[in-house]
């Protein structure tokens, strides 16, 4: 009991040097002051009247920042529409949330014309997608511009499916700058949200050529999903027991087997990752301090250079090349 006592405690405190550590590079929190101002409230209540028309968008736009952030960095490439871009990807196929982000980027450009760029829009957005679902807040950093490449075949190597093990997650996100409490912390965000039975289908039926379920899931929770789950068409929540609820239910389920996707259960059976798991499964209130800090960690992975990008008037689109 004392060594998870002083485990728990040690995670605590490397995650809290790591939030409050500055570098010059960081993105200023005040970027946006002068020439933007009432930027947080647009976005606020343009989230508020999504959200109440659609509770689901809220996990989605949480996603669709996640899928931006690890290809290219937090650079808005995720919304670019065009044939091969990431938003083509087979990983992005069931992205939600694109025309929230456009509707906001209008509703900037009446307010402060060619100055708010979609990734800060993104980035916002999910921030407030976390509040409609009662998660915590963070202030968020801006000045992120927006990229002008955009490539599916990149996406579907680097955002993970869903059945990659550990190592491979943990390579991933090193490699963005973020380390295994990012990972098992971020990992939380499937407290709510859903996906479709078609990426979980092998786990209860052929799991490993098996032609039999994957022995890790609870024998009642696999029961329900085998019904839930005939066609690879349906959604199926993410977490079983409060689906609508931000809470740490998610790591109580994967204590029980009950995690839904094979990349959440094995942070429960990895030596790496299980005692974070455990840690969180008991103090919501510590969670919700390094979910924020996590996400403005992974909201600050810039893999471009600051001159590369652009402010783009439509987040589908780049600009036209400015005539001389």
């Amino acid at each position: 009991m004392k060594s998870f006592v002083f485990l728990t405690a040690a995670l605590f405190l490397v995650a809290a040097v790591c939030a409050s550590a500055y570098d010059e590079d960081d993105l200023p929190y005040d970027y946006y002051s002068k020439t933007c101002p009432k930027l947080e409230c647009i976005v606020h209540k343009k989230m508020e009247e999504w959200i109440k028309k659609d509770y689901s968008l809220a996990p989605a736009l949480m996603r669709l920042h996640f899928h931006d952030c690890f290809v290219r960095g937090c650079d808005a490439s995720i919304l670019l529409d065009y044939e091969g871009s990431e938003k083509d990807a087979n990983v992005s196929k069931t992205l939600r949330g694109f025309e929230v982000i456009e509707d906001i980027k209008r509703e900037l450009e009446k307010e402060c014309p060619k100055t708010v760029s979609c990734a800060d829009i993104l980035t916002v957005a999910a921030r407030d997608a976390t509040l409609a679902v009662g998660g915590p807040y963070w202030m968020v950093p801006y000045g992120r511009k927006d990229g002008t490449v955009s490539n599916a075949k990149e996406a579907d190597q680097l955002v993970p499916m869903g059945h990659e093990v550990v190592t491979d997650l943990l390579e991933l996100f090193q490699s963005k700058g973020l380390n295994v409490l990012d990972l098992v912390v971020l990992s939380g965000a499937h407290t709510i949200g859903r996906t479709t039975c078609e990426s979980l289908q092998y786990r209860l039926y052929n799991y490993n050529g098996t032609k039999k379920s994957d022995t890790r899931l609870d024998h009642l929770y696999l029961n329900y999903l085998e019904r839930k789950c005939r066609w690879a068409s349906e959604y199926v929540d993410l977490d079983a027991v409060t689906p609508k609820k931000f809470d740490v239910q998610y790591y109580k389920n994967l204590q029980k087997g009950m995690g839904l996707l094979l990349t959440d259960q094995l942070l429960y059976k990895d030596s790496r990752t299980a005692p974070i798991v455990t840690a969180l499964a008991t103090q919501p209130d510590e969670f919700g301090s390094l979910f924020s800090a996590s996400m403005v960690k992974m909201g600050n992975i810039q893999d471009y250079l600051s001159n590369d990008g652009e402010v783009r008037l439509t987040c589908s689109r780049v600009n036209a090349p400015t005539k001389y």
